[in-house]
């Protein structure tokens, strides 16, 4: 039985507004073990974003306590959560993120330039990622040559380059189409199985969420649902039986 590698023990969090107090999240507890690929669903403003930014370690619970490979970060302060998340965690977001007046192989390296890496190791490491998702000729490219499939995927590399224990996927194939979408997270279902990265991934779409092993339903910050995938699709075979069409 694998360890758990996300802990939570009714996690709170309340944003003051003014003087009014408005709950994201509501007593929720919950476990992640390590290689487990879970999703997180719920209507908008059901705590999903809160959820995901206090496992992320960018934000802190109002009450409650995280445990993060065994580790109490609850009450750390800023410094270590940076050295924590730049450590363990990799992001993946739906507006992909990526700075545009940078090339694809230094958006890469970036959180390796903020680890301290020597140069030449870091640019190895970056192009190993960038191989790895299936983009080892875009090194010299920019964001704005590549296709929304293609950020995606360079966004994918620069959460990967570290080697995180942990990846935090926010809505991933939103801003793509379904097919693109689905090579976006055969990508990340790659990760999970062959590197054993846990994943847990924010989603609105039913599809994509059945490709996790487990589903969490949020409802007015409060999990309302908690349960494994009875079959759990492999999105790599559903590309196959896709007619062929264009590239993402």
């Amino acid at each position: 039985m694998s360890k758990k590698a996300v802990v939570l023990e009714n996690i709170s969090k309340v944003y003051k507004m003014g003087e009014n107090r408005v709950p994201a999240l509501k007593g929720v507890s919950l476990s992640v073990r390590q290689g487990e690929m879970v999703a997180v669903m719920g209507a908008s403003g059901s705590g999903k974003s809160t959820l995901l930014n206090i496992i992320g370690c960018l934000d802190k619970a109002t009450e409650g306590t995280y445990y993060l490979d065994g580790e109490n970060v609850s009450e750390l302060d800023k410094t270590r959560l940076a050295s924590i998340r730049n450590k363990k965690i990799g992001f993946v977001f739906q507006g992909f993120n990526l700075l545009g007046r940078m090339s694809v192989l230094a958006n890469v390296q970036l959180p390796l330039v903020y680890a301290g890496w020597e140069k030449e190791a870091m640019e190895a490491r970056a192009r190993e990622a960038l191989n790895w998702v299936g983009l080892p000729d875009y090194a010299n490219h920019y964001p704005n040559q590549m296709s929304g499939g293609q950020q995606q995927r360079v966004a994918i590399a620069r959460a990967l380059v570290n080697n995180p224990s942990l990846i935090l996927a926010d809505e991933p194939t939103g801003a793509l189409d379904s097919k693109t979408g689905l090579e976006i997270v055969s990508v990340i279902q790659r990760l999970n199985e062959e590197k054993g990265i846990t994943v847990v991934m924010v989603t609105h779409e039913k599809d994509i969420s059945l490709y996790c092993r487990r589903i969490i339903m949020l409802k007015d910050g409060r999990i309302t649902e908690d349960a494994p995938v009875l079959h759990q699709r492999n999105a790599a075979e559903d590309l196959a039986g896709l007619p062929a069409g264009t590239e993402a």
